[in-house]
Order: structure tokens, then sequence, then C-alpha cells
């Protein structure tokens, strides 16, 4: 039986797990608490990441490392760096195939659909942390001491998803309530579905041709914020999306009492124009589709009653 390893167990993660215990996987599934889905295939373990030594303990065996963890935002300057360094060195100590789930904050805001070869060109502080954890991977794979891949997202929908949108809105609109959102209303953006994420972080895992280099998540054709709105109003049998721009100075009037809210604005240039994910290579070298958008947001729907 094979052995997996899934550091992190929010949305992607958990569904990681599953989908690899479906499969008839062994996975070892590590948290801070322990946390995750009962399954007999699933040991739930209570550790820390960033403790490289147990790291390895835990993952000696196994033929792939999943990376679905990420500090909470306020705490990324201090805290992403050493997780990210302690998985790098886990899956170089034990040969463990090393899959990192990453985002498009990398690419900064290059105003084209953004493609794999896109060079990394980060404008924000997590950008570049991002970035920065990304090329230490990579340079550990060119000089063979790993083998390292990262599948890149945007912002998630569906089963367990943190975006903003998610928290800001969907429940608003499904309890028939007006929203206010940080954006554009009207910019064409990308929403990846956290089950296609998943599935594609073990597609790659499984392809040889997956190493050494980036992978975005198979994702539907962009939508607006006002268009994803209207359209969850009507799956979930709501009355019409009410959505409003949020300004500026209420979202920074909301990070005085939030610390995680008072990160926002220097992330908020993705949603203020076209944030678009291209996802074709990856769909074409892997043959994966992404779930529809309806399907993804009734899923939502399911979860917030």
């Amino acid at each position: 039986m094979t052995l997996s390893v899934v550091v992190g167990a929010g949305g992607v993660g958990t569904i990681t797990a599953q989908l690899l215990a479906d499969a008839g996987h062994e996975v070892r599934l590590i948290t801070r608490s322990g946390s995750g889905p009962q399954d007999t295939q699933i040991a739930c373990i209570a550790a820390d990441a960033t403790d490289t030594g147990r790291l390895i303990e835990l993952t000696t065996g196994a033929q792939t490392l999943f990376n679905c963890a990420a500090p909470p935002y306020h705490r990324w300057r201090t805290e992403l760096p050493p997780l990210f360094r302690a998985l790098l060195r886990t899956a170089e100590a034990t040969g463990a195939g090393y899959v990192m789930l990453g985002n498009l904050y990398g690419y900064g805001a290059p105003g084209k659909p953004m493609t794999e070869d896109l060079p990394m060109a980060p404008n924000s502080v997590k950008g570049r942390l991002r970035a920065q954890a990304w090329q230490e991977a990579l340079a550990a794979h060119e000089a063979g001491r790993a083998r390292v891949t990262e599948v890149r997202a945007s912002d998630f929908l569906g089963r367990g998803a943190q975006s903003n949108f998610g928290i800001m809105v969907v429940p608003k609109v499904i309890a028939g309530k007006a929203a206010l959102f940080p954006a554009d209303l009207d910019a064409e953006h990308s929403w990846t579905g956290t089950s296609d994420a998943a599935r594609a972080l073990i597609a790659v895992s499984e392809d040889e041709r997956a190493w050494g280099r980036a992978w975005h998540v198979p994702t539907n054709p962009p939508v607006s914020p006002r268009q994803l709105a209207t359209r969850l109003a009507l799956i979930a049998g709501a009355p019409a999306a009410k959505l409003r721009r949020m300004p500026g100075w209420m979202l920074r009037a909301a990070g005085l009492a939030s610390p995680i809210v008072r990160e926002l604005p220097e992330v908020q240039y993705q949603l203020q124009r076209p944030f678009v994910l291209d996802s074709t290579l990856t769909e074409q070298t892997f043959g994966l589709r992404p779930t529809s958008l309806t399907e993804i947001l009734r899923d939502m729907t399911i979860t917030h009653r």
C-alpha cells in the first residue's frame, strides 16, 4: 500500500487526503491539532510541521509529501519561510516527491491571462514569500536534492473554501442579505474549485512529466464577482443577489480590529482589475477538466445551509 503524507487540513488538504484514501493509499494527515476526516485509511496526526526531525520521521517511507499548509495571513512573514523550508528539507531527506499547493501571488499583476511560463514578478510581500518558497524548492530539484512541483490556484470556491468571496459574500447571498465586497464588481476574475485543486495535486504527483516545474489547477473561464453572486443566488434559490462594492476606508477600518483583515489591502490589486488564470497546459497534459461552476456553487450552498 502506498503511503502519502498531506500537511494541512484546510479545504484542499482535507479533500486531497480523502481522495488518496479512496484510491487505496495509506494517508498521514498532519496538522497542529490532529484534525481531519474520519476514515480508517487516514491517520490524523498532531505535529508541528516546522519540526523537521519529527516531519522526517512521519514522512519516511512515503511516496509523496503534499504541502497544503499555510499560516494565518498575518503571520506569513515570520512563519511561512520556516514552514516551507522544513517541508523541503523533509523531502530531501526522505526522497518523497514534494508537491506544493501554490497561488498566483508570485506573478504580481501581469495585465494578461497568467500562464505557467510567466516569470516570478511579485509586487507584494506575500508574493515575494511565495515566489521565494518556489524558487528554493526548484533550486533543490535542479541540484538533484529533491523532486518538486507546484500546483497553483486562484481564489478558492467549493467545499472548505476560505477565500474572501467565500467568507464575505457567499453566506450573505444565500441568506438573501446584502453583501459588501472590496473589488471591482465587474472585473473578470478566475475562481478555482477546491476539489479541482486536490485532483490536480494527485494527478501531477503520479506523472513523471510534472516534476521540476509549476502547473495551474484546471479552472473555469473567468466571471466577475457580480456575475458569480448572481449565479450563486440563482442556484441557492435565494433572492436576487445584492452585492455592493466595499469602499477602501471600510476595509481599512475593519483591519483595526482584525489582524487578518489588516493584511488584505496588500493584495487588493487582484480584485481591482481583471485577474485571469490560464490552465490550458495542465488540462491538455494530464487530461483534466474543471468541475462546472454550477456544481461548485451548488456544493457551497449545501455546506452553508
